[in-house]
């Protein structure tokens, strides 16, 4: 995988922690859901908030700025924990490998673009398939267990 993180500025950080607290809650903005994580370095417990996928029965989660800390806690770990925090569910997670992205790449793309625009590696509704495969991998891209 290609190393890129695109830090989120101030006013990112304070939106993403209001959606959060939101989706620990349980409530879903469009599509959002809450996720925990085991830090491998300190092993205390983070919360993000991310958009969940499906596609084809399929569940997945993108790290659309690149190889951030909950990208690289989940590769360590190998599983998750998603949804509100009175009754999330642990899901192992596992890394496609960066052929397998670009199929989960473009839908991800087309229905959040409003939010991640910017900070998905320079990838729009309209990038073509190259263009797809010349970002993948940077973006961490993880199908959930069943």
């Amino acid at each position: 995988m290609t190393t890129r993180y695109d830090e989120p500025g101030v006013a990112a950080r304070a939106l993403n922690e209001v959606f959060r607290v939101l989706a620990e809650a349980g409530v879903s903005i469009a599509g959002t859901t809450a996720l925990r994580v085991r830090g491998r370095k300190t092993g205390k417990v983070r919360g993000v908030v991310v958009n969940l996928l499906e596609v084809d029965g399929r569940r997945f989660l993108v790290s659309p700025r690149g190889n951030t800390q909950w990208a690289r806690n989940a590769q360590a770990a190998g599983e998750v924990e998603l949804g509100p925090r009175w009754h999330g569910r642990r899901v192992t997670v596992t890394e496609l490998p960066d052929e397998a992205k670009p199929a989960i790449l473009r839908p991800y793309v087309r229905r959040w673009f409003w939010e991640v625009k910017g900070h998905i590696g320079g990838l729009t509704p309209d990038s073509t398939d190259d263009q797809i495969r010349a970002v993948a991998p940077s973006i961490p891209v993880f199908e959930l267990g069943r």
